[in-house]
């Protein structure tokens, strides 16, 4: 699970990074300017954040399921040697997705008048500010997306309908609630993470404005990256009691 969350912390670490300090550019200035290659460069990276977050987020949601409905197979099934595995295909899909669609991207056309009404170079905007036809860049984008979407969101709600048939077969509510305590933290992230960016992606762009569309988007690209560790800390007893012991250590 910290092996997990250590990986989680990296890409919100990586969005914040790319995104944040342009955002503050852009308030304190009252806009701002970005050349092609830098408007690409962003994109690049912040694609590769949210794919890699989504697969994370998808096999933090397994490593509940084994822990809670097979318990005694955990150290077998949750190797060390299958856990780097698995983050070292997260990355490299994260990193194999976003470089087909930025190159593609940034072999449209843009004539004028190119200024982008966002907070960064997000895919629709620069979408709307081409002067090409955009079919092959939607084509990658559902070809690419909607089979890992599925596949993804069918091991997250699959996952906690197994979690929480065990759970109520536990007799005590003692039991219960520490079953669930383990995953509540993750189960707040996801749904979190998966309704902002369902928001802003899936839903028809005519029924958002685009201050709507700004402030959905700093939600996943600022808010989650800053509440996550706030969730996982408040909610893990391991990290309260190592950050108690290094404050009483401080003060004494």
């Amino acid at each position: 699970m910290y092996f997990f969350i250590s990986q989680l912390s990296i890409t919100d670490i990586l969005l914040i990074t790319d995104i944040v300090p342009n955002v503050f550019y852009i308030l304190l200035n009252n806009g701002g300017t970005i050349n092609v290659i830098g408007c690409m460069t962003q994109f690049y990276f912040f694609d590769i954040t949210e794919v890699t977050e989504c697969l994370l987020l998808s096999m933090m949601s397994y490593d509940r399921y084994v822990a809670i409905c097979n318990p005694l197979l955990y150290s077998s099934v949750m190797t060390n040697r299958f856990c780097a595995k698995s983050i070292i295909m997260c990355w490299l899909l994260g990193n194999f997705i976003s470089f087909i669609v930025t190159t593609t991207l940034s072999r449209l056309i843009f004539c004028g008048p190119n200024i982008i009404d966002h907070l960064f170079c997000d895919l629709i905007p620069l979408l709307e500010l081409s002067c090409s036809d955009p079919f092959i860049v939607h084509l990658e984008i559902y070809v690419l997306s909607i089979p890992i979407l599925l596949t993804l969101t069918t091991i997250i709600v699959v996952s906690y309908t197994y979690i929480v048939i065990s759970v109520l077969r536990i007799p005590s509510s003692t039991g219960r609630q520490k079953a669930f305590s383990t995953c509540s933290s993750h189960l707040i992230v996801v749904s979190i993470f998966y309704w902002t960016m369902f928001s802003v992606y899936a839903l028809p762009n005519k029924k958002q404005t685009r201050v709507g569309n700004k402030l959905l988007s700093l939600l996943y690209t600022v808010f989650t990256p800053l509440i996550n560790p706030i969730i996982y800390s408040l909610r893990n007893k391991d990290i309260k009691k190592a950050v108690q012991h290094e404050f009483h250590k401080h003060i004494m």
